[in-house]
This record gives structure tokens, sequence and C-alpha cells, in this order.
């Protein structure tokens, strides 16, 4: 006796298939469709990411660059220094998913609270002792001391920060799973805005007067 084409058996190869399917990348950039795609960072051209410059021109330097000098911290009173090997200043890893950060910190040196819309975040510390702390979307912090040799990771999109606690200098390489993580620093997001943010926005999300909110923005030269 045939069964029926109704029976739920029949539906198991088409599951099996739908599970066998390539399932989407999980790296915050797209997979990229070759060996390499230099950034030709002037083109006129505008896309999602950088167009490539000819194979042709491409040289050995291209794929190399320099992390090992230390950034200057003194310039601001947060006392910390990021140099970045984004696609803006590394064009090799156009298209690649990947990028990282050297972060310089003096005594007491605060790299402070921001988020990175488009990577998950993971840090080496090299040298100090750096205080490394995130809050979740359910408000929830997060934070321990790390010193030379250990590594965090923050999720996408979360804010987080790092301070030197140490007596000494510090320094922490991030690595980060985008060409360009983009960062958002939420005092200056907030309070340095061009145009700026309104006060009756600021006053009411801080519950403060305008008086306060002006101070603050005078910090941040909006």
């Amino acid at each position: 006796m045939m069964k029926s084409s109704n029976s739920p058996l029949y539906l198991l190869p088409c599951l099996l298939m739908l599970l066998l399917l390539p399932v989407p990348s999980l790296s915050a950039d797209p997979d990229s469709l070759q060996d390499f795609c230099v950034a030709d960072l002037n083109a006129s051209i505008s896309i999602n990411g950088f167009p490539c410059i000819p194979a042709s021109k491409v040289s050995a330097s291209d794929f190399f660059f320099d992390l090992s000098k230390e950034g200057i911290t003194n310039t601001s009173n947060l006392n910390f220094s990021v140099t970045p090997a984004n696609v803006l200043s590394f064009p090799a890893v156009n298209t690649l998913g990947i990028s990282m950060n050297r972060v310089d910190y003096g005594p007491g040196g605060l790299n402070p609270p921001h988020s990175h819309p488009r990577a998950t975040e993971m840090g080496l510390v090299v040298k100090g002792r750096i205080l490394v702390g995130f809050v979740t979307t359910s408000n929830v912090y997060y934070s321990k001391v790390l010193t030379r040799g250990e590594i965090f990771v923050i999720p996408s999109g979360l804010v987080h920060f790092q301070k030197n606690v140490g007596k000494g200098k510090g320094i922490v390489f991030t690595s980060f799973n985008s060409h360009m993580p983009g960062v958002v620093i939420l005092s200056t997001t907030l309070f340095g805005s061009q145009p700026p943010m309104p006060n009756e926005v600021l006053t009411q999300a801080f519950q403060v007067d305008d008086a306060v909110v002006n101070s603050i923005k005078s910090k941040f030269g909006s």
C-alpha cells in the first residue's frame, strides 16, 4: 500500500536540503570574492567599502603595517592614543573583515565610553594594568582589571571603555571583525555634534538644567 503524499516523511528531504544550504557568514563584513582588494582610497566612485586598485599596481609593501611605534598620549586630558590599522590607514584589509588598533595609555589614561557599531572587539593587554568594562543591552555592567597577556572581548555595538589603573604606561592591541568597525564616543556624540543636539533633549534625558548642558558642551566645542 502506497503512503499518502501528505505524510510528514515526504517533507524530510526538503528539510535536509534547507539545513545543508550555506548559511550567511557570521563575520561583520561580507565575504571577499577575491584573494585581496587593496583599497583605492582616492577613487571617485562611492560604494559600501572601497573599490580595488588594479592588481598590477599592488606591491608587497601594501600588505604590511607598523604598529611598533608608541602613540603620543599627552595631547588631551584623556591621556591615551589610538593608532588604527583599519582600511583608511591600511588599505590591504579592504573587504577582508578584519582590522586592528594599538592603544597607548599614560598613567590614568582613559579610552572613554564608546561603541563600535559594525564589529566585535577583542583585545590583548601587552603592558600595564587595564580596567576593561562594558554594559549590556540589559544595563548590566561587566568589568575586570587585566594585566599583561590577558585578553578581553566586547560584543558588537555595546558601550565599553578601558582605563589604565596602573602606575606606569599601558599598551593594548585590539582586533575587530570589520575592516572599518566605526566608533561612537558617547561624550563627543552627545555634547559635541554639529549641528548641536538640542538642549531640551539633553536636559530632559539627563535630568539637569541648561547651565549643566552648556558647561559640558563648552568642553567639546559644541
